[in-house]
């Protein structure tokens, strides 16, 4: 258990880590006209919120730590 909470921990401080760098994307599908079955769509490109890898760095760091001074 206190291996899990480690690898854990550090994939969530490596992923906001990549978030804040600006790295991660993900996209949007957005309906521009319809008309009938006929439909004009976009596609964006939007940054994953600052926030969220504010959040996964902290929630990271407390289980790698949580793991290392765990007994058992």
């Amino acid at each position: 258990m206190r291996a899990i909470l480690i690898v854990i921990g550090l994939v969530l401080v490596a992923a906001g880590i990549w978030v804040l760098a600006g790295q991660a994307t993900y996209q949007q599908t957005d309906t521009l006209v319809q008309v009938g079955s006929a439909k004009l769509t976009a596609t964006h490109d939007k940054a994953v919120p600052t926030w969220a890898g504010i959040a996964g760095i902290a929630v990271g760091a407390l289980l790698a730590i949580g793991g290392f001074l765990r007994k058992g």
